[in-house]
């Protein structure tokens, strides 16, 4: 059995990860195992998932699979944009500059800030009163 070519990157974003496999093909968008359309409602979050696909002008050569979970639908679509980004390296290590100009490459280190005791959020405090 012969075997299949496939281009794997993991992508993160806040609490959201996204395994990311592309296969040679013409441009099938699946992830959950559900239509790309379907998943990613808002045109920003289309865009955001694309990207890395139309900057290396890829888009029509690969079918992209992906497993999302954790976070919200907009990290989601950017964990899928650095998956796709890392998996484009695997397949061709020349679009390493063209994706790393455009920052795709970068994982964005911002999480959400925890709770202090004593406090009513992160950063929030009490209302303070002096008598």
């Amino acid at each position: 059995m012969a075997e299949q070519v496939q281009y794997y990157g993991t992508g993160r974003r806040k609490t959201s990860t996204a395994r990311v496999f592309l296969r040679p093909g013409e441009g099938k968008f699946t992830i959950n195992d559900r239509p790309f359309e379907e998943y990613f409602v808002t045109e920003a979050q289309r865009v955001a998932a694309k990207q890395s696909l139309v900057s290396s002008d890829t888009l029509a050569t690969f079918d992209v699979i992906a497993r999302v979970a954790g976070g919200g639908v907009n990290a989601q679509a950017d964990a899928c944009r650095m998956g796709i980004a890392r998996a484009l390296l695997l397949f061709n290590i020349e679009l390493r500059k063209k994706l790393k100009s455009e920052g795709l490459l970068r994982r964005d280190p911002r999480q959400k800030e925890r709770k202090k005791y004593g406090q009513k959020g992160a950063r929030k405090r009490f209302q303070f009163s002096k008598r």
